[in-house]
């Protein structure tokens, strides 16, 4: 399989993942209750009234223990997780996870089947072959997505505070409380509105958990990159199929470390189908660079992505 379709296996099992965890409830805050539930049990500091009564340095000393083991290092565990995969795998979540990310390229693709550009706005350099365009089934689709997605969406995450049954009763009957009113509306607003309208600008200006893993991933000298094989430059073909399956703007043929790229594997692939199965590009963790045989200090392989017809774009140093 390809490395496209490993990837939107990934992203659907998270996306299911999204949907399923507070339904199992493996996890979600009860906002009737104001418990956060986990795993099925509710999630509390392991104390009984009586420890907050006595006024011993055990009890007190006790009670600090748990606020901290119970309350604050779980939280401290949760902000590390993205600067330690952006360390660790750059924005691989960003790329393979993200179910925004996910919902942000299928509006590209049906922008591109409707209109032949991801954009709306403008065309870009970078834009793929459209191919056949169809103004009727494309447009009924994307319709239908706008309408189904974001209101399961919103169902999807206002059950993190709502129980999903309640909320579930509430929609068959019709009969939606202010909070489960709010909180799906809300949510379709947004991700109506990104999708349309922001989308992967979204993922490179605004999300906490991108930048934080563009920034550790960027810093890091063992993050996993996509690095061009610089001893095989005369082989590209200038096709630039590589810089039209990037939907980050991303020049792969730079072959140098963007923040941006989400290492998704698209140029990687392109590639390989324009060099039947030899592309020049692979996933390293050496910087984002793969150097030839014996050159220690080879540097990237792109002076110039544009030239006359004929031209590869493309010249060693």
């Amino acid at each position: 399989m390809s490395l496209t379709v490993y990837r939107r296996i990934t992203q659907v099992a998270f996306i299911l993942l999204v949907f399923l965890l507070p339904v199992l409830d493996i996890f979600r805050y009860d906002a009737a209750s104001r418990e956060l539930i986990l795993f099925g049990q509710v999630w509390g500091l392991g104390l009984k009234d009586a420890f907050y009564a006595e006024q011993g340095l055990t009890a007190s000393s006790h009670v600090a223990l748990q606020i901290f083991l119970r309350a604050i290092l779980p939280w401290l565990f949760a902000l590390a997780l993205f600067p330690l995969l952006g360390f660790l795998t750059g924005r691989l979540f960003c790329g393979w996870l993200c179910p925004e990310g996910a919902l942000f390229e299928l509006s590209d693709w049906l922008t591109v089947k409707i209109i032949g550009r991801r954009s709306l706005y403008r065309s870009r350099p970078n834009d793929p072959e459209p191919g056949p365009v169809n103004r009727v089934v494309y447009p009924v689709l994307a319709l239908l997505c706008a309408a189904v997605i974001p209101v399961a969406g919103g169902m999807a995450l206002t059950g993190y505070f709502v129980a999903p049954r309640t909320i579930l009763h509430q929609v068959m009957t019709g009969d939606l409380t202010f909070g489960v009113k709010a909180g799906i509306i809300g949510v379709s607003i947004y991700m109506l509105t990104t999708s349309i309208l922001v989308r992967h600008a979204l993922c490179r200006y605004v999300c906490a958990a991108g930048l934080m893993q563009m920034l550790f991933g960027w810093a890091s000298p063992v993050s996993l990159r996509v690095g061009m094989d610089t001893s095989r430059v005369d082989e590209c073909t200038n096709c630039r199929g590589c810089d039209r399956a990037c939907f980050m703007n991303v020049t792969p043929r730079r072959n140098r470390r963007d923040i941006s790229c989400v290492n998704c594997g698209a140029c990687i692939e392109a590639c390989h189908r324009e060099l039947n199965g030899r592309g020049l590009f692979h996933f390293s963790s050496d910087g984002g660079i793969i150097r030839p045989a014996g050159e220690a200090g080879a540097k990237p392989a792109c002076s110039r992505l544009t030239g006359p017809a004929g031209d590869t774009g493309l010249t060693g140093h």
